[in-house]
């Protein structure tokens, strides 16, 4: 049998945290703007099917950030998104939820937890730990992660929220009968908070000063963390060698792109500039229309819940969507779905006549959440995928369905194999879903 090419990854580390809302997004920014003002390539990369803080990592390393996710992507396509660190001096990635949080039903290789990303990719797990309201007792949480999975590589915990010298000394304590390196120390801080708003943080580039909050964390994680200890202790494995990124699904495609439309996924995009297509970025929020040559026009998810009105009214980009649609397919995924439909409910009751592509009719008020990975079995045909294809995503939104009239695009499940009713619609040759494409299977 012929061997199997591999490459090695860049040394990395990985930030996790016991559970959600412990600061590891804040500590991931602030190694990453730091290495990378002490002139480090850094790489980095979100565990875990998230659409908003990759942008907040690009932003603060200079370099596109990538979604790496067991559940969703094959081995193939798993390593070739870690391949994109190939040049990098370090990776800083940044899971998501508790490092073990995942799901019941194994995807397509693995249960989508961060522990099994830092695993895979060997990158080094710095605990990120909220010892407000406790001392010692931080140190059976921290040994607890540390033995769950011996095959981890765990490096160490960054102690957060940290409210005085006792505080920290009697938190060292613990640590130290238990062998775990403090690797940082955190004081209280409550200036360095990101705004958030209902499915989590608000979009980088909805942040006020977005420039001037990272450069903040970088000063602030100098101060209290060894990044020199840091340096020395990334470590990386081996992977099998690249393959190629998701092929386009058009030649031409018009990219809705602004505050309202921006959760694509950048593997997905990345990947069809890389295979020839033509991506055509447009705004609705400035009522602008899709290019008129565009092959395919693609409203990603968002937040057009929040400027319904606004869009209701931008004339040209809905007379361009419709002219489009005519002659040629459209798709929409979660919040572009919802504007292809005929209405949409803002959150104080209002309604909103949309593109009327689609008999959809939303609601922000009857507020519902769903949330969880999807497998989607397509009925009919969307855009780059025919009628049988299976394809893997994720769904997050808040809104209900109150009338979809149209057919059925496919058949969904979650990821224990149930079924799920949102099963996205297809009229002629408008489609759109509630969830997000990762990937399509093999």
């Amino acid at each position: 049998m012929r061997a199997v090419s591999s490459i090695q990854l860049p040394p990395g580390l990985f930030v996790s945290a016991p559970a959600s809302g412990t600061g590891k997004t804040t500590v991931a920014l602030g190694l990453l703007r730091a290495l990378r003002d002490d002139g480090l390539s850094v790489q980095p990369f979100k565990s875990g099917p998230d659409y908003i803080d990759p942008a907040f990592h690009e932003a603060a390393a200079g370099r596109r950030s990538f979604n790496l996710d067991s559940w969703a992507m094959d081995e193939s396509l798993f390593a070739t998104i870690a391949a994109e660190a190939s040049g990098a001096d370090i990776v800083v990635a940044e899971g998501s939820m508790g490092l073990f949080d995942g799901v019941a039903g194994r995807g397509a290789s693995g249960f989508g937890s961060s522990a099994e990303t830092a695993r895979r990719a060997g990158w080094s797990v710095l605990l990120v730990i909220d010892v407000g309201g406790q001392a010692q007792s931080s140190a059976a949480t921290a040994l607890g992660f540390k033995t769950y999975d011996s095959e981890l590589p765990f490096a160490g915990v960054i102690l957060n929220r940290v409210a005085s010298p006792r505080h920290e000394r009697l938190a060292r304590l613990g640590m130290d009968r238990v062998g775990i390196p403090v690797l940082g120390v955190l004081p209280r801080r409550g200036d360095l908070q990101l705004p958030e708003r209902h499915l989590g943080l608000i979009q980088a580039v909805e942040h006020p000063d977005l420039e001037r909050a990272i450069s903040d964390y970088a000063a602030f994680l100098r101060e209290h963390v060894n990044l020199d200890a840091l340096h020395e202790i990334a470590s990386s494995t081996s992977m099998p060698s690249p393959g190629n990124l998701p092929n386009p699904p058009a030649q031409r495609i018009a990219l809705a792109r602004d505050a309202a439309f921006s959760f694509a996924y950048p593997h997905l995009l990345e990947g069809w500039r890389r295979a020839g297509a033509e991506v055509m970025p447009f705004s609705p929020l400035e009522d602008e229309a899709p290019d008129a040559s565009a092959d395919l026009v693609w409203l990603p998810g968002g937040y057009p819940e929040l400027h319904a009105g606004r869009l209701a009214t931008s004339s040209r980009f809905m007379d361009g969507l419709r002219r489009h649609a005519a002659t040629r397919p459209v798709h929409g995924e979660c919040g572009g779905y919802m504007v292809l439909g005929e209405t949409l409910v803002d959150k104080d009751g209002d309604s909103h006549r949309m593109a009327g592509l689609l008999g959809l009719a939303t609601s922000y008020e009857q507020r519902k959440f769903h949330l969880g990975y999807r497998r989607a079995v397509l009925v009919a045909g969307m855009p780059g995928f025919g009628p049988g294809c299976a394809l893997r995503g994720h769904e997050f939104h808040y809104s209900t369905i109150l009338e979809q009239p149209d057919a059925p695009l496919a058949e969904v499940f979650d990821a224990d194999g149930k079924v799920v009713p949102e099963t996205g619609s297809v009229r002629e040759r408008v489609t759109g879903t509630f969830f997000h494409l990762i990937a399509g299977e093999a």
